[in-house]
């Protein structure tokens, strides 16, 4: 049935929960609608409060309608049906049409009934007719033509009855379709019929049990156009879910309104009041509330006081609640369990457990034996402070008083299995079952959680492989919580082998099953299942949400799929989302990762007019980003806007922005700020002292440097082979190669094994000082290892053999390094030049002169002059006519450049 919200375009609803029951709902508002009564034995049918009798020839009229009620159950409607009914060759009278729509229970035979008899009769039927039409839909709840007849009714002059509107607004609810009884309503307003009263509040009721604040407001406000009397009652269930959804300005404008109405708050609306803000936040509130109903002669109850005594424990305010205690207590002579429920947990949560146990004292010397559930309040806290040994002493005193019930005995599983007390948790569960209760799957789940956070997951799984189905069914928690722990400890084909087990068990894997699968096959280099498993999501139907996209986005950038994170955060819009500052944290970190870090300026500024709210993470991030980029300046200015916003910067940041300023020479600044770290109590790393032995080695403050190297091992860091690349490549450029060589022994003697690049840089730092031979062994020993030299290695190697005069080996060297894609650069060509003709291999070395010339290479004066005198010695004189010739126009372009 299409509805219309004539006058509500605005209105939008959340779907319903299924599990919502709401027959109560009913009961509570209105009287239950149960047909028509009988009197005397002849049918009556109630139509607004007038009761109808038909009289005549009652069992003509029952029979006619056995016989009519016969024919339309005999199948389904149509031309044979109709030829049926038409046989009785008389015109149906109104009495039999209303009798027979008494009797049918289908909505669509009704109707068809009904539109044939009025066709036989060629006349409009009766008002109970109309009303008995609707009444069968409302009882079938099957509404597709419930427009239509209302439609009709409106243009016939009359509408559907109180009993009727009721019916139809009760019988969807309970059948949990709210959004129908919504539409009905205005539907019945837009043909302008009178909904009856107690249909507004049946159904408003039923929103607040839902949680559905803005059309309750609206079917309010109808209720007050057509002039029925709102009471406070009504007030108070508007104001209590307005309140408990946080919206405290619509809730106080209806008290407000309530207030124009002159209607006087009761102690129910002012604890509700009391209650709703205090959750909502607004403490301050809430003691308004409790102190303006004593102004208005009300006495604040048990509920008033333990209510106001709760918001004030878990705002921290302990002191006033134990004040309001105190009063409590003068007043009456033995405050009721809850007032010391909680009390206890007031104290356990602040951690006073001395007072705790003191008023359970107390609460025993005034007669009340404390319940199980001040037991669990107190095991509950102690469990939050890790007091594992005390609560196994409460748990024992507390069966002096009070038996343990199910959630005792998981509060305590809880705790020890935190604890990684497995062998005490499976006693009191042996316990538990000698007491006669039974773990639930809430238990389980506890355990399994537990046990997989430990990381003890062989012990998770001994318990999920030990359930007795009869006695307790994995849910869809106990299967997530064993798929997560087996993943994060890297049994991906463990958790694999649950989701299909979870699959084959019924259940349905949610959001959660699936982001922890993608992490964890990203985690473990297994990239292709991370995507087969957001492709096995989409297509069961499952919509992610926002951690999901987040965290699979995470995993692609880390994976080094650029354009594919990119994609995903396009596609986070297209999901309805709008991404968060964690989206654009990952994105921006992904992005620097990749290179592309003069991107974080856009991206940061799209964050900030999104009105995204920057955490440190955030922070970082963009901070990275920024000095990557260059933008060292902008980086040190968030630094400061985090300290003032109240994020303490973390290594993370100093080092970010210490290795941005080494980076541009800015050394003072670094070395500042590194002192500042230090005395906020920053446990700086490896990567910062590294960042500053790079920066002062780069500039030749060596002494410097090693300062920095020292402080690092005396903090008990492990300088990595980063660290010490660092340091050699300063000491080689410093052309302090045997400190260098001090440095490259300490390195292995602390177990730090060299790399390439350690390789490379002291093959470089030997050819700049032309200890070319040696060179040669570190190349040698380089290849031992299988490091694959790169292409300054091999060029640095090339030129320091042609210079030593050791031209087969250059020679070699030049040739696998071309045949392996490399690309020699100018200085390897003129080193060859000369080398192969200071070996009086001078049409070799003119054929490298050409081929140096066809690729653009500069030559050097030198080589030029060192290959024209090979070219003179071996009578080249044609090749040696062009070398001069080059010579020539070298030495013409170099003057003309200095006149300039």
């Amino acid at each position: 049935m299409k509805m219309l919200l004539a006058q509500n375009k605005g209105l939008i609803f959340r779907s319903f929960p299924k599990g919502c029951y709401i027959s109560s709902i009913c009961k509570k508002f209105s009287s239950s609608c149960n047909g028509s009564p009988e009197v005397d034995g002849k049918a009556v049918f109630t139509v607004d409060g007038v009761n109808k009798k038909f009289t005549g020839n009652n069992d003509g009229i029952r029979k006619g309608v056995d016989d009519v009620c016969c024919i339309l159950e005999s199948g389904p409607w149509g031309p044979t049906l109709e030829n049926s009914l038409s046989a009785f060759g008389e015109k149906p009278l109104p009495e039999l049409v209303i009798r027979v729509l008494k009797r049918l229970k289908d909505a669509s035979a009704a109707v068809s009934y009904f539109r044939w008899a009025e066709k036989q009769t060629g006349q409009v039927h009766c008002p109970e007719a109309y009303n008995l039409l609707v009444m069968i839909m409302a009882r079938s709840t099957k509404f597709d033509h419930l427009e239509h007849i209302l439609e009709e009714m409106s243009l016939h002059g009359f509408g559907p009855s109180s009993n009727v509107s009721i019916e139809l607004v009760a019988n969807c609810v309970k059948s949990r379709k709210l959004r129908e009884a919504f539409d009905i309503i205005q539907t019945m307003r837009k043909f302008k019929f009178r909904p009856a009263f107690s249909a507004y509040t049946i159904l408003i009721g039923a929103l607040s049990e839902v949680h559905e604040p803005d059309p309750m407001l609206i079917l309010f406000h109808q209720m007050q156009e057509l002039g029925y009397e709102v009471s406070v009652h009504l007030f108070t269930t508007l104001i209590r879910v307005f309140s408990r959804e946080g919206r405290v300005d619509a809730a106080l404008s209806l008290l407000d309104e309530m207030k124009s109405h002159s209607l006087d708050a009761d102690i129910v609306l002012y604890n509700v009041c009391i209650d709703c803000f205090g959750k909502a936040g607004k403490v301050d509130m809430s003691w308004k509330f409790f102190h303006e109903m004593k102004t208005h002669g009300l006495m604040p109850d048990d509920v008033t006081y333990t209510s106001m005594m709760g918001i004030l424990c878990k705002a921290n305010r302990l002191d006033e609640a134990v004040e309001l205690f105190e009063q409590l207590e003068q007043i009456r002579k033995v405050p009721c369990a809850y007032a010391y429920n909680t009390m206890i947990m007031g104290y356990g949560s602040a951690g006073k457990f001395d007072e705790a146990y003191g008023l359970l004292e107390r609460q025993k010397a005034k007669g009340s034996i404390p319940s199980v559930i001040a037991y669990n309040c107190i095991l509950t806290c102690l469990g939050k402070k890790r007091r594992v040994d005390e609560s196994l002493r409460i748990f024992e005193e507390m069966k002096r008083d009070a038996a343990p019930n199910l959630p005792t005995y998981n509060i305590l599983i809880d705790m020890l299995c935190r604890e990684g007390k497995l062998d005490a948790a499976l006693k009191l569960r042996d316990e538990m079952e000698r007491a006669g209760l039974f773990p639930n799957v809430l238990t389980v789940n506890i355990m399994i959680d537990r046990l997989c956070k430990a990381q003890k997951l062989d012990e998770a799984c001994s318990i999920f492989e030990g359930l007795d189905s009869k006695v307790c069914t994995p849910n869809a928690v106990t299967f997530s919580s064993l798929i997560d722990g087996l993943g994060k400890c890297g049994r991906v084909d463990d958790a694999y082998r649950q989701y299909e087990k979870m699959l084959d068990s019924g259940h349905v894997p949610g959001v959660i099953v699936y982001t922890s699968l993608i992490r964890s096959f990203f985690k473990c280099g297994r990239k292709e299942d991370g995507h087969k498993i957001y492709k096995e999501m989409v297509h069961a139907g499952c919509s992610p949400d926002l951690t999901l996209l987040n965290t699979y986005m995470d995993c692609v950038f880390k994976a080094g799929e650029t354009e594919k994170g990119r994609a995903l955060f396009r596609d986070i819009k297209g999901h309805g989302f709008i991404p968060d500052t964690r989206s654009y944290s990952i994105l921006i970190h992904g992005l620097v990762k990749a290179g592309l870090a003069n991107e974080t300026y856009e991206l940061f500024y799209a964050m900030k007019e999104q009105g995204c709210v920057l955490d440190t993470h955030a922070y970082n991030a963009v901070i990275d980003g920024f000095c990557k980029s260059g933008k060292v300046n902008k980086a040190y200015q968030l630094l400061e806007e985090m300290k003032v916003k109240g994020h303490p910067p973390t290594v993370v940041t100093y080092g970010s922005v210490i290795d941005g300023l080494s980076k541009i020479d800015r050394l003072d600044e670094a070395y500042m700020l590194f002192e500042e770290a230090k005395s906020n109590g920053i446990k700086l790393n490896v990567v910062v002292y590294s960042s500053l032995i790079d920066g002062f080695g780069k500039v030749g403050r060596i002494d410097e440097a090693y300062l920095i190297m020292e402080e690092l091992m005396q903090k008990g860091l492990t300088p990595n082979v980063y660290t010490w690349n660092c340091l050699l490549d300063a000491l080689v450029k410093t052309e302090e190669i045997n400190e260098a060589f001090v440095c490259f022994q300490s390195m292995k003697d602390l177990k730090c094994s060299p790399n390439q690049i350690t390789y490379s840089i002291l093959i470089n730092g030997l050819c700049r000082v032309r200890k070319f031979n040696k060179a040669f062994v570190f190349w040698q020993e380089m290849q031992k290892l299988g490091f694959k030299p790169n292409t300054i290695t091999y060029t640095t190697m090339i030129s320091g053999l042609a210079k030593a005069g050791n031209i087969s080996e250059a020679c070699g060297l030049f040739s696998r390094f071309k045949a392996n894609g490399g690309i020699p650069d100018s200085a390897s060509y003129n080193a060859m030049i000369e080398g192969l003709s200071s070996a009086n291999k001078a049409m070799d070395a003119y054929s490298l002169f050409e081929e140096t010339r066809l690729k653009g290479y500069n030559i050097n004066t030198k080589t030029c002059v060192v290959l024209l005198d090979a070219l003179h010695k071996a009578e080249c004189l044609e090749q040696a006519a062009i070398v001069g010739a080059v010579l020539k126009e070298t030495a013409k372009s170099q003057h003309a450049s200095r006149s300039s």
